[in-house]
């Protein structure tokens, strides 16, 4: 099945998402993103059949304003792109440049589709004041419109009429959540906040964070977290506590584009964690051969400790 994916974000889960749904209970209603991002989980759980209903957040205005446009008026936002693609012809750098300023001055969201789009990697920064600063990628000139409107009409397909939209704090989401639930949350990783670097629009305190994991497992509600990973023996971000009492998974996420550049074939890891109320609900499905749960080899995919 084709996925569609009309936000391109770098480290986006959409390649490894089969193996998250692996995860999700069958009796699963309500999924919640409260990092949402290029809703990839979302995205894929809906075209399975994973959840009936979604909850999307991300502190980033301008991009949940994207998502509402995608969602309710995807043939205006799909116009929109085009108009700016074709528009960009005859000098496309200085086309982005002029798109850049615009949308940082407007937040208009057709202006932020088209600069992610474009920028180097699909790869999002900010500079200190909030701004939009990523440079374009002059090797192309963004995404073909007409596979961008095909994804766009896609999603909204997907979540019409089933779909919440808020752009909040995190821990405001979280609050709201029952243990009929499931939460998904792809938090900014620590080691890209910790040291500064404005990949995203706003980063998050760990301690906070840890905090309200430990108030999701008082209150018994079941998530999973993409969290840290490896490459090679690098690992990025300090582990979580084990007094949460997850379940780690390691997931083989393919060779390393970076370690690549350098020379050196060195394959990424993602770790995902299971909340203890995830593991109880699904009960002994997680001791299943992972073949038999989302048909791919069983290398793919391992559980570390619980």
């Amino acid at each position: 099945m084709k996925i569609p994916h009309p936000i391109p974000y770098q480290g986006s889960k959409r390649q490894i998402a089969k193996y998250i749904l692996a995860y999700f209970p069958q009796s699963t209603h309500s999924l919640i993103e409260p990092f949402a991002g290029s809703a990839a989980i979302s995205i894929a759980a809906a075209c399975y059949a994973k959840a009936s209903k979604f909850h999307l957040n991300d502190s980033n205005t301008a991009l949940m304003a994207l998502w509402k446009e995608i969602i309710y008026n995807p043939h205006h936002i799909a116009e929109r792109y085009e108009q700016l693609w074709k528009e960009q012809q005859s000098d496309p750098r200085a086309y982005y440049d002029e798109v850049r300023e615009k949308f940082n001055r407007t937040q208009q969201p057709h202006y932020l589709l088209y600069l992610l789009a474009r920028c180097v990697k699909a790869s999002v920064r900010y500079n200190p004041r909030g701004e939009f600063n990523q440079s374009p990628d002059n090797r192309r000139l963004g995404r073909n419109p007409q596979r961008m409107a095909d994804d766009i009409l896609a999603v909204s397909k997907l979540f019409y009429g089933r779909v919440e939209l808020t752009s909040c704090d995190y821990t405001e989401v979280l609050a709201k959540t029952t243990q009929e639930d499931l939460v998904y949350m792809d938090p900014p990783y620590q080691g890209v906040c910790d040291n500064g670097e404005p990949r995203y629009f706003s980063g998050i305190d760990r301690t906070a964070f840890v905090h309200a994991l430990e108030e999701l497992n008082r209150r018994e509600i079941p998530y999973i977290l993409s969290f840290d990973g490896r490459t090679g023996d690098k690992k990025y971000g300090k582990a979580l506590p084990i007094e949460l009492d997850l379940c780690q998974i390691e997931i083989r996420a393919g060779r390393s584009s970076q370690a690549t550049l350098l020379g050196r074939n060195e394959i990424t890891f993602e770790s995902v964690y299971l909340s203890k109320a995830l593991v109880e609900r699904l009960g002994m499905e997680r001791r299943k051969p992972v073949s038999q749960l989302i048909g791919e080899p069983v290398p793919q995919l391992r559980i570390l400790e619980w």
